[in-house]
């Protein structure tokens, strides 16, 4: 018979588990650490007020895509002298490609043209974009641009830097600016300034008002040249006899029925150059100009030249006026008195 075990089960029930063994309680003990002082002790660290220049605090968070599209669409009205707004009307991806490579074709011509007159200079096809844009927040980087102007030139106060900071490469003065977006030194095109400014002045008006509604899309020149501009008229929005849309036999590619579909479904609103509003027949006028801006310098000498020319005219008429006059009365006074001579004659004989 095997022998009987009497287990205790209430020693076992209460047996502790977190047993330490001797070795392991000098070790714990020599890694003791000091306790953390208290609250009434400890002195609270000033707030960072460093911002990196590329990264300054916004009025709307600057991670939101709406807050990216608004810096971009106001780097692309600083940026760009010539722009031409399209209503587009449910284009499909195959009809944006077929345009956007007619257009590139179009427009490399022109540069090549430009390249053998020897006028580098103008080539300026490569940077010809066309894109879709978010009507509300075009708008609104327009009334930005249009209204605040920012005094760059006005230089923020400079923090002093205590002599204890650590002296590294990256140390030295920063700008003694907050960290809410209110702060006035902050005058980038998302900060509160820059929308309060534009929120005052909503009144105001740009001239694109009527236009900025439904489907928009840009079309942006890198600089203000004619010729481009007539090669890019003559692509999305043809009208003879001055932009012609090319012959079938010169260009198929162009009557193809995904660029001709895209091409009905686009409509020239209007432009805008150099900061002025321009209408379709402005618009067209600019791409008229013969020679481009050479042309249109040569127009203008001659226009000063003519000018010139005719206030000289007015001037020299008096004097030649005045001349007339006396000479005329001169040689009146020569044949009286060539007349009295023979007179006199007569009667002496």
């Amino acid at each position: 018979m095997p022998p009987r075990i009497r287990l205790r089960t209430q020693d076992v029930l209460t047996r502790r588990t977190d047993y330490i063994c001797l070795s392991c309680r000098h070790t714990y003990a020599s890694l003791a650490t000091t306790p953390a002082p208290s609250l009434s002790q400890t002195t609270p660290a000033p707030p960072i007020h460093r911002h990196p220049r590329n990264q300054p605090p916004s009025y709307k968070p600057p991670e939101f895509r709406k807050s990216q599209l608004h810096r971009q669409y106001q780097s692309l009205l600083r940026s760009a002298p010539l722009m031409l707004i399209f209503q587009h009307n449910n284009l499909k991806s195959t009809e944006w490609m077929a345009i956007r490579r007619e257009l590139a074709s179009a427009l490399r011509k022109v540069d090549e043209d430009l390249a053998g007159q020897g006028k580098q200079d103008l080539m300026a096809g490569d940077g010809v974009k066309i894109q879709v844009i978010q009507t509300g927040i075009f708008a609104s980087a327009l009334r930005v641009v249009e209204f605040w102007n920012p005094d760059f030139s006005a230089k923020p106060q400079v923090a002093e830097i205590h002599p204890t900071d650590p002296a590294t490469p990256t140390s030295g003065p920063v700008p003694a600016t907050t960290a809410t977006p209110t702060d006035p030194a902050f005058t980038h095109g998302l900060s509160t300034s820059a929308y309060l400014t534009a929120k005052k002045n909503r009144r105001l008006k740009h001239g694109l008002e009527p236009l900025l509604s439904g489907p928009l899309a840009l079309l942006t020149f890198p600089t203000v040249t004619p010729q481009h501009l007539k090669a890019a008229l003559s692509i999305l929005s043809p009208s003879p006899p001055n932009f012609p849309a090319p012959r079938r036999r010169t260009n198929p590619s162009y009557h193809e029925p995904a660029v001709q579909n895209g091409v009905q479904k686009l409509m020239l609103l209007a432009a805008r150059v150099e900061g002025r509003v321009f209408d379709l027949e402005g618009t067209r006028w600019v791409g008229k100009i013969e020679g481009g801006l050479d042309g249109l310098r040569g127009q203008l000498v001659a226009m000063l030249r003519s000018v010139g020319a005719g206030i000289t005219n007015t001037l020299e008429a008096a004097s030649r006026s005045l001349y007339v006059t006396v000479e005329g009365r001169r040689g009146m006074m020569e044949e009286e008195e060539e007349e009295k001579g023979q007179g006199v004659t007569e009667a002496g004989q």
